[in-house]
Order: C-alpha cells, then sequence, then structure tokens
C-alpha cells in the first residue's frame, strides 16, 4: 500500500502563514486508509562489543519483538472551519492520531495530505535546552516551528508579557521550576496563528490565575484558526466548542459525525461496558453504537 506524508505549506516560506485568499482548495486534512505500528524490541542492550563479537562468531542476532498498532485503517476528511472533538477511551489512539497530523510520526501504511501551517500543543517544551537561558529557548523552539530569528525575536515581548517570564529571561532553563517551564513552553506555542490547531487534553499550564488566561488564550486560537482538533474526556467542553466528533477505540474510527451524537453514543457505550473487562474480550469492551454515524 502507498505511504506518504505531505503538507501544501512546505516550500512556502518557513514560518510565514499564507493569506486566506491563497488557500488551496479541498480538505484541510485528508487521511486515506492510514495505519501506524509501533515495534516493541525487547533486547534493549545490545552493545558494540556484543555485536562485533556475533559478527566474528557469524552468529544470528535473535531480537523478539512485538508489534502494536496504534491506528487501523483511519479515513478522515477535515474542511475549513470545522472544530473536531476527538473522544475514545486511554489508548484509543486519540493522541496518536494528533502526532500523526503534526508529523511527529509517518504513517506505516496510508495517505495523510495536510495543507496548511499547524500548531500542536502537544508535549510542549519538546527540544527545550536546559542549559540555554529562557530567551534563547524562545529563539530555538521557535526555529522548529519554522519561524526565523527576526520573526521570533517579534514575539518575544508579547510571550514575556503573557508569561510573565521578563525577569528570567536571560536565567538557563535548568534553574526554572516546572510551573514556569510550563508557562514559557506554552506562551511559545501559543505565540502563533496558526491554520490548523491541534489540542490535547494533557495541557496542563501553572496555577489556576494562569490556567485561565491559558484556557482564553486557546479560544481566542481556536477562532482564528482555519480548522481545530482537540482531544478531551471532558464531554461538556467538546459539546460547547466543536461541531463535529470523532469517536476512536483500540486504534479504529468508530464514529464520525455530528458531535451530540457522536457524544451522546460514547456516553452510552462507555456506561454500558463492563468496568474491567477480561484481556481476550478486551476489543469487544466498547460495542459499535446503533447504526453508523457519518
Amino acid at each position: 500500500m502507498k505511504t506518504r506524508w505531505f503538507s501544501d505549506s512546505e516550500g512556502r516560506g518557513r514560518g510565514l502563514r499564507r493569506d486566506r485568499a491563497e488557500a488551496p482548495a479541498g480538505p484541510l486534512v485528508e487521511l486515506r486508509d492510514v495505519s501506524l505500528k509501533f515495534v516493541n524490541y525487547s533486547d534493549k542492550a545490545f552493545t558494540l562489543k556484543r555485536a562485533v563479537l556475533e559478527l566474528l562468531l557469524r552468529r544470528e542476532r535473535e531480537v523478539p519483538n512485538s508489534e502494536f498498532w496504534a491506528l487501523r485503517d483511519v479515513n478522515i476528511r477535515i474542511e475549513r472551519g470545522e472544530r473536531i472533538g476527538v473522544v475514545g477511551s486511554n489508548g484509543a489512539g486519540k493522541s496518536t492520531l494528533l502526532r500523526l497530523l503534526a508529523r511527529i510520526y509517518p504513517p506505516t501504511h496510508g495517505t495523510v495530505a495536510v495543507r496548511g501551517s499547524v500548531a500542536p500543543l502537544i508535549e510542549m517544551g519538546a527540544g527545550f535546552n536546559f542549559e540555554l537561558s529562557g530567551l534563547d529557548n524562545i529563539l530555538l523552539n521557535g526555529a522548529m516551528l519554522g519561524f526565523t530569528r527576526k520573526q521570533m525575536l517579534e514575539k518575544v515581548d508579547a510571550i514575556h508579557e503573557f508569561t510573565g517570564l521578563r525577569e528570567f529571561a536571560d536565567l538557563p532553563l535548568k534553574y526554572y521550576s516546572s510551573g514556569m517551564y510550563a508557562r514559557l513552553a506554552f506562551g511559545v506555542a501559543t505565540a502563533i496563528d496558526p491554520e490548523i490547531l491541534l489540542v490535547d487534553e494533557s495541557l496542563s499550564v501553572g496555577d489556576a490565575n494562569f490556567r485561565a488566561k491559558a484556557t482564553e488564550r486557546i479560544r481566542g486560537l481556536m477562532q482564528r484558526s482555519h480548522a481545530v482538533v482537540l482531544v478531551s474526556h471532558e464531554l461538556s467542553s467538546l459539546r460547547d466548542l466543536c461541531d463535529r466528533g470523532l469517536w476512536m477505540h483500540k486504534g479504529r474510527l468508530l464514529a464520525d459525525g455530528p458531535i451530540d451524537e457522536v457524544l451522546d453514543a460514547y456516553r452510552e457505550a462507555t456506561a454500558a461496558a463492563p468496568a474491567a473487562p477480561p484481556p481476550d474480550a478486551a476489543a469487544e469492551a466498547i460495542p459499535a453504537p446503533a447504526g453508523a454515524i457519518g
């Protein structure tokens, strides 16, 4: 099966957002028969010395491993203006789906097409260097997001104003508290206006006051973004913020349709499912809803 990942935002100027009038025709995101496999290698202590010995002795190394399909045969089209909420139990493939759209994981099979700039609010701060100052990490993280040094310098004051960390700008990141680290990472990640916004429910930033500011900032980003994909267990928030729902289960797309219909079906199925299903019945723990949605 053909495997491909491409983005129409590549090659058009790093960090530059296209004008809405220049937006390409067709869906912003399209997944066609996408599957993603992870391999767990049991032999994690393989050394260079051991490799040389086995090569000299002409022994074949047997490495037991196990395979896990995080996503299976997923087909999704996301059009301009859609606000999509993704639900599912732990391990259903929700966060994996976001990482696929953010180019963190390439698909094992299928095609992923993303047309537009992407802002992933997922594991923010990944790539920060603890030996560098807060300011240097702003510039570094901005470069990883596709911005030039000049573009990020223009955003520094706004980031410091939002995070309240201006006085610590020249302090190495290793001296930051966990709350300061999270606030800086959130401030950098939300300093851009993306065409496609990806938000993971694991977002937890700072104290109560800062969380309120963060929530308002996310709402503003959602209003300015062309499309939003939000993963959360807070069903009430998804009803309020989204108009379309995706229900993931065991790596497969179980339902796709209006947010109220998908959430009602998901709530009904999870309420009827046993609390602790036996391992051999795990695949049947959540039955498909009566009648297809979408």
